[in-house]
């Protein structure tokens, strides 16, 4: 629970400043110890360990993934540049128990659930790159306005159920490490290029090495860009002054340096830094369509949607530093930061002639088609005002987290255990205004009033936090158990309009809170190459720091206990595999923010909800396994999920998503059933592979009603309803055209669906038209 003793938070904040000076002291010791045995030879390098650190994967392969005692899933580079991918909802669909709500159809800004957690942006798991935490804030404002390329990536490990006990700070429904370009064992350079629709263009290049330094060690590089641009799907309504309808696309730019020391020790003893920056100019909205637009046209835009723009850059910036001790005892410790600045210019509000001065909803201006009302407004063809917020946030964190590993023998059981502490600090400064365009009745723009700076958003929300990880992997016969415990201090502090001359009420709050969660998974070798496992795990979700101004009822933070119990199976000479998982989750004081119009408001505690479900998964390859000239590779993954509340929601925002659920409800954008399926034949150099991924229809909140009405005010409200049941292929061939190069070329939506994939923010939105798209691939 929340606590407001000012005593209290500053005898944390003192323990979080002794712990990171303990944290950053032990790099130090360690280095300086372990320098000073250095041997007269350089010890060969061990490209497993030195050039892949401990902590930068979780699982790290197929094979690992076999073993692991509870619900895992490794995706490799292969997998996904078979397809070109470069949006993550392509990559995870084909996953088990993972549902993602399309918003933008290229990726920019998921929105995925593992095992029926909310699918706001990402906000309800934990997102890392290399194991280290990479959402703009993820203690104060997780929600993934910036998530890691996964066009840039070469592998991505998705966890759930008590697998997550090691990460946090969301740890109720699983977590998303995303694993970067490794540091390669000898000189190499890779590049990928791709052409498709809409002029979209994609090239990915690296370069890295290892250089033997004699008594200096062992030295890696690897220097790395990506680029994508395009124009995209959609088309905005031209208007007099107005003729660039065609441009709705983005511009993409992601350098990347990695430097790796093997430092000339007795003891395997190794340093990497990381650098890595991105910058995205995307032309995207909020704004979806009128229901009967839609349905003529998905692809379009109004004309007042044309000042919609985002621009967002990151830094992040990593040192790493792993000492093995003996061959059982290692230390690894790594010090992070990343800074995160966009600006998303968007359609806020509009007022119509009718009503001058009103301030009207764009979910509501959607179902306005009287004359001269909201949705005249929107297209152009009636005077009004388009009133554009500009959405200004930076954000920062930084920390230092540090992971002893040791392995023993105690009583006759084998034991691999693991104690880790991490100080984290992050902050999201939001100073935003918003510009007011007054619109003529032909959809020119007659004139513009620019707002003041932080008239709609001067707010500082902070968050300390000090993680403590302990478990221990036992190993006995043919079982496994591992009991993991997760304890986070976590101090947050808020202020509004009190710096900067805001337009609001002067208002700060600070509190504390302590969450624990922790588990105890057991694993079964029922014989080579097939397990059986089970697991109890008792999660959190931290609430941010705007929620601790809310005293009546206090605001705790979420918490879930998971049950799960699976079976799997892989036989890699037989070329096939099967995983069957049952899951249980029952969430209390589900913690949901706003989506929309209301974006930004405090969070809020909105009830209970419990998750059940069936994961599965297999693949054969009977061509390899009755060694034909012809493979024929095969997989598909099903998920059955009943989802829904457990009690009525408690929401009082009509905003929300889950405002207006009642007891049985099911939980907004989580399916009943999903399936995603490949088949493929690969002959001698030539490849090709057709994919398939049903979604049915779901509701978009947990009013659970078809009308479009907000069941709160009883206004029209486009963001209710249900989505679209779709079936979407996807087509592509590979042919090498020698022992380094190959070139692809594919279509994705082969069969040109259009389907509502979301009605949020504001109102419905497709997803990705066909789009064809060719490339080459080439390593030397």
């Amino acid at each position: 629970m929340t606590t407001r003793t000012n005593q209290k938070s500053q005898a944390r904040r003192s323990l979080f400043k002794c712990s990171s000076l303990f944290l950053g002291t032990g790099l130090c010791l360690a280095t300086t110890a372990t320098a000073q045995d250095a041997p007269a030879a350089t010890p060969e390098l061990d490209a497993s360990s030195a050039i892949q650190l401990q902590g930068v994967t979780i699982i790290g392969s197929k094979q690992a993934n076999t073993a692991l005692p509870a619900s895992g899933t490794y995706l490799s580079g292969e997998e996904l540049t078979k397809y070109n991918i470069s949006d993550v909802n392509r990559a995870v669909r084909q996953v088990p128990g993972v549902y993602v709500r399309e918003e933008d159809g290229f990726g920019l800004f998921p929105n995925i659930s593992l095992r029926g957690v909310s699918t706001e942006r990402m906000n309800s798991i934990t997102v890392m790159e290399d194991g280290i935490l990479t959402a703009p804030a993820p203690y104060s404002a997780p929600d993934a306005y910036y998530s890691p390329n996964i066009g840039r990536m070469s592998g991505l490990e998705i966890l759930k159920g008590s697998s997550q006990v090691r990460f946090g700070p969301q740890i109720t429904g699983g977590a998303l490490n995303y694993i970067s370009t490794p540091i390669p064992t000898s000189e190499t350079t890779s590049l990928r290029l791709s052409y498709g629709s809409y002029n979209d263009v994609i090239g990915h290049v690296w370069h890295g090495s290892v250089e033997d330094l004699g008594d200096m060690g062992q030295f890696g590089y690897l220097v790395e860009g990506y680029y994508q641009r395009n124009d995209g799907f959609k088309t905005i309504d031209t208007t007099p002054d107005f003729q660039d309808g065609d441009n709705t696309g983005f511009t993409r730019v992601e350098p990347m340096v990695k430097l790796f020391w093997e430092l000339p020790t007795s003891i395997p003893n190794r340093l990497e830094f990381k650098y890595g920056y991105s910058d995205v100019d995307a032309d995207e909205t909020y704004t979806g369509l009128n229901e009967n637009d839609f349905r003529a046209d998905p692809f379009r835009r109004y004309s007042a949607t044309r000042f919609d723009n985002i621009q967002a850059t990151a830094q992040r910036a990593s040192i790493r530093h792993e000492v093995e001790i003996s061959p059982n005892l290692s230390l690894a410790t790594t010090g992070y930061y990343q800074y995160f600045k966009r600006n998303w210019e968007k359609l806020h509000d509009i007022s119509t002639a009718l009503a001058p001065g009103t301030d009207v909803s764009i979910s509501t201006a959607l179902l306005d088609t009287t004359v001269g009302g909201g949705l005249a407004v929107l297209n152009g063809t009636a005077a009004g005002v388009l009133e554009v917020r500009n959405n200004s946030r930076d954000y920062e964190l930084y920390g230092i987290q540090s992971v002893a590993s040791a392995g023993f023998e105690l009583g006759g059981m084998d034991h691999s255990a693991e104690f880790g502490m991490r100080y984290h600090f992050d902050e999201i400064d939001r100073f935003q205004w918003q510009n007011e365009y007054t619109q003529a009745a032909g959809g020119t723009i007659t004139g513009v009033v620019a707002g003041p700076r932080g008239a709609n958003g001067d707010r500082v929300e902070q968050t300390h936090a000090l993680a403590l990880h302990a478990l221990d992997e036992i190993k006995w016969n043919k079982f496994t158990f591992t009991p993991g415990l997760r304890v986070e201090l976590i101090d947050q502090y808020y202020e509004q309009d009190m710096r900067r001359g805001g337009a609001g009420t002067p208002a700060s709050e600070e509190g504390s809170l302590t969450a624990v969660g922790g588990g105890i998974s057991v694993g079964y070798e029922i014989q080579k190459d097939w397990s059986a496992f089970a697991g109890i795990h008792r999660g959190f979700r931290i609430p941010g720091p705007r929620s601790t101004q809310r005293a009546t009822p206090e605001l705790t933070e979420e918490t879930s206990l998971s049950y799960e119990l699976g079976t799997r199976y892989r036989n890699d000479e037989q070329a096939y595999y099967v995983e069957a998982i049952g899951f249980l989750t029952e969430f209390n004081d589900l913690v949901v923010g706003e989506v929309g119009a209301g974006a930004g408001g405090p969070t809020q505690n909105v009830g209970n909800i419990d998750t059940l479900g069936v994961e599965f998964a297999a693949g054969y390859d009977y061509g390899r396994a009755n060694s034909w000239a012809i493979n024929t590779p095969f997989r598909m993954s099903v998920t059955l999920t009943d989802a829904h509340l457990d009690g009525n929601s408690t929401s009082t925002s009509t905003d929300s998503l889950f405002f207006g659920g009642t007891d049985g409800s099911k939980v907004p954008y989580i399916p009943e059933y999903q399936f995603n399926t490949e088949l493929g034949m690969e002959y001698g150099k030539i490849g090709t592979y057709l994919s398939a991924t049903y979604v049915p229809s779901t509701y978009t909140t947990a009013a659970n009603i078809r009308a479009q009405v907000n069941p709160g005010t009883s206004a029209a409200d486009a963001r209710t309803g249900k989505t679209d049941a779709y079936l979407v292929l996807d087509w592509i061939v590979r042919y090498q055209l020698r022992e380094n190069t190959t070139v692809f070329g594919g279509v994705k939506n082969l069969l040109d669906r259009e389907y509502v994939a979301s009605r949020h923010p504001h109102g419905p939105r497709p997803g990705l038209p066909r789009f064809f798209n060719v490339g080459l691939e080439s390593t030397f």
